[in-house]
């Protein structure tokens, strides 16, 4: 695994640690799911619904915490009748994200399927292959290469 002794305590404590910090406003299934249809431009309640197949309490009560953790938006609009109704966005908030959903799925993509990619990512403008992974300047730094250590100026 590593050519260095286990170590018997986490570097960072719970409450100073930004994973076990992201998983109090992301924590569950439903708003991860959610989240990636809003990733792939789905945007309404109806759709989201049909997509996902969460029932209706479950996905009203996901939407609302969401916003108000400043995840998603609403945004008005009309479906040909008078009635106004609301479709979701993601804010900076919940964009910042994109790169962990994309982490998930090649990894769903690699290790709980046959490897082979369901969709291609790629730059809109160059058409250039995209792929999630930790970026080291000058090039990717494999995970194995990653250390974990308690940051200078945080406190444990």
């Amino acid at each position: 695994m590593s050519d260095t002794d286990p170590i018997r305590t986490s570097p960072v404590s719970m409450e100073n640690c930004g994973a076990a910090l992201a998983m109090t406003v992301v924590p569950d299934r439903w708003t991860w799911l959610i989240l990636r249809e809003l990733f792939y431009g789905v945007a309404r309640f109806a759709d989201i619904q049909d997509d996902i197949g969460i029932p209706k309490s479950v996905l009203s009560g996901r939407l609302a915490t969401m916003v108000d953790t400043g995840l998603i938006q609403k945004e008005a609009y009309r479906d040909g009748t008078a009635r106004t109704r609301h479709g979701y966005v993601l804010t900076q908030k919940g964009r910042d994200l994109v790169p962990v959903i994309v982490a998930l799925m090649q990894w769903g993509d690699k290790h709980l399927k046959d490897g082979t990619a369901t969709l291609d990512l790629t730059d809109r403008r160059t058409g250039t292959p995209v792929k999630a992974g930790l970026v080291l300047e000058g090039g990717i730094l494999p995970a194995r290469r990653l250390a974990f250590a308690p940051a200078a100026h945080g406190d444990n």
